[in-house]
């Protein structure tokens, strides 16, 4: 039998502590032409749950490149690491912006393999970036 939906109290809740951006990419919400939705960061197949710790926001391009994934490569060392979890990894440990905030860098080992496996500076990504950074509206 399936399991039931998400609801709609869980995915505002949800949004709501993403600040309405992609937990991957940090896309934001109200300027992204692609969709957006809640993912396990910890997938069911893989014993995860519907608890909000381990719900994510996630924009497609994010949630698509993840999919049921927790791990990847990271391409310096070719060793196999954790993805990054937005609930137990902060940010700026294991990312960086270039200086013009079009970039996102991985500083660590799990930091490489998550911009890599997710590609977060994917062309569309990089180009919404630079236009907003120029209107001040990125990084959010």
């Amino acid at each position: 039998m399936a399991k039931a939906s998400l609801t709609s109290k869980q995915k505002q809740a949800v949004a709501q502590r993403a600040n309405h951006c992609c937990e991957y990419c940090l896309c934001q919400v109200k300027y992204s032409p692609d969709p957006f939705s809640i993912e396990h960061i910890i997938p069911r197949s893989k014993g995860g749950t519907d608890e909000l710790d381990n719900l994510a926001l996630a924009c497609q391009g994010c949630n698509n490149r993840k999919y049921v994934q927790t791990e990847a490569y990271d391409p310096v060392t070719g060793n196999m690491v954790l993805l990054y979890h937005p609930r137990q990894h902060p940010w700026q440990i294991h990312f960086a912006w270039s200086d013009d905030f079009t970039i996102m860098f991985g500083l660590t080992p799990i930091g490489r393999a998550t911009v890599d496996r997710l590609a977060l500076n994917r062309e569309g990504v990089v180009n919404l970036r630079r236009v907003l950074a120029a209107i001040r509206k990125h990084p959010p």
